[in-house]
């Protein structure tokens, strides 16, 4: 054999040594790897933190906003032609004044002047009236005569009214204790008849239109428009609002509902009352006033449901997806029907429940059936009735 290929046979059996050997190596480590590598089925399931939910009665409340607004506003003006020859102190903007107070005074001289003719006209035809009748009853006058007299009498008598309701006019009051919003007219200007002369209100009672989406009305018995409820069947309203840089609170009350849907934003309006809003009738312990054209948020009171289960919001996956625990510790991804949703809370009917559990670790990818181990000395055993007292906004 030549020594040429007796050379590559020996290359080739050292190749074939080298590779074996390699390949032995590679599954020396394998098999190494497989021996070490832990089984699927040995891991521990995984730790999870739980929470009791407790079936309890949960009383709802909606929120809504709007402006406090005086429920009668008056928009002065001249009844009668002169000039503003008097103002009161009290009509300045601001100020407050009483029922029947002279907030100004036009210059009454034509209208006394022409009280005093109306009134001397009238005794003139009263003269002559009696004596038609005098002597009509004594046959010398025809009785058109007499009628005559007396229609001259009763015209005489209406211009004496008028005159007299002229009079009064120049004198500018108001039938109720109320507000200076604004003034329109000054001392020495002359006005016309329905010259603008200023604004007031009365501040008996303000009123708050708090507008309310569909979905909103379902918790909260408001009174129907048109029908007539009994003052303690009325939901109450707290109104929150800033007053001299620091959060106040009021108290009113649903006293109707507007009867239409608003077109443009589909709300329905409800109308809270305050009643006696600047304290005029006396100072309340720790009371503030509300002005006129406060900005408020409201709380209106809301039914009472029973057998609720709340969940915080922040366990949801998705919009209405909840994991569960059952009673061999296995994982169970419900779908839920939920009443309410509010900021925080989930608001769901006990009887819908099949689960009392609820997770609450974050877990990838969580499969039902999956068993899970429950970390005890965590689990935190909360009710419903701990969101309950507070705010449900806008449901979704």
């Amino acid at each position: 054999m030549p020594k040429w290929t007796q050379g590559c046979l020996i290359g080739a059996v050292l190749i074939v040594i080298i590779l074996g050997g390699a390949m032995a190596g590679v599954g020396a480590m394998l098999a190494g790897a497989t021996r070490t590598q832990p089984k699927a089925e040995d891991r521990p399931p995984p730790l999870v933190r739980v929470m009791d939910l407790i079936p309890d009665s949960v009383t709802f409340s909606v929120e809504s906003q709007g402006s406090v607004l005086p429920v009668t506003q008056t928009s002065l003006s001249a009844e009668v032609a002169g000039t503003v020859v008097e103002l009161s102190s009290a009509f300045e903007p601001g100020d407050s004044f009483q029922a029947g107070q002279q907030l100004m005074r036009i210059d009454p001289t034509n209208y006394e002047v022409a009280g005093a003719r109306s009134k001397a006209a009238l005794d003139q035809r009263q003269i002559e009236y009696d004596g038609a009748k005098k002597l009509r009853e004594q046959g010398y006058r025809a009785e058109a005569e007499l009628l005559s007299a007396k229609a001259a009498l009763e015209s005489a008598r209406a211009d004496l009214v008028r005159a007299e309701r002229d009079l009064e006019r120049t004198r500018i009051v108001v039938p109720y204790d109320g507000l200076v919003r604004t003034r329109d007219a000054e001392l020495g200007d002359y006005v016309a008849p329905g010259s603008p002369i200023g604004t007031v209100f009365a501040t008996d009672r303000f009123e708050v239109r708090l507008p309310l989406p569909d979905n909103d009305l379902a918790f909260v018995n408001l009174p129907q428009s048109g029908i007539s409820s009994d003052a303690s069947d009325l939901p109450q309203a707290i109104l929150t609002g800033s007053y001299r840089g620091r959060e106040v609170e009021w108290r009113g009350t649903i006293v109707r509902t507007e009867g239409v849907v608003d077109e443009r934003t589909r709300m329905v309006f409800s109308v809270a009352s305050i009643d006696d809003p600047y304290l005029r009738e006396g100072a309340k312990q720790n009371a503030q006033p509300l002005p006129a054209g406060t900005f408020v948020s409201a709380e209106i009171e809301g039914i009472t449901l029973d057998d609720v289960v709340s969940i915080p919001r922040t366990l949801l996956r998705g919009n209405d997806q909840v994991v569960f625990v059952d009673e061999e510790n296995q994982l169970r991804l419900r779908n839920l029907e939920f009443l309410r949703l509010d900021a925080d809370n989930a608001y769901v009917a006990a009887d819908q429940l099949q689960e009392l559990r609820v997770v609450l670790t974050v877990l990838e990818a969580p499969l039902n059936g999956m068993l899970v181990r429950i970390r005890d000395e965590d689990n935190a055993s909360v009710g419903a009735t701990a969101p309950a007292t507070g705010s449900v906004a806008t449901s979704q």
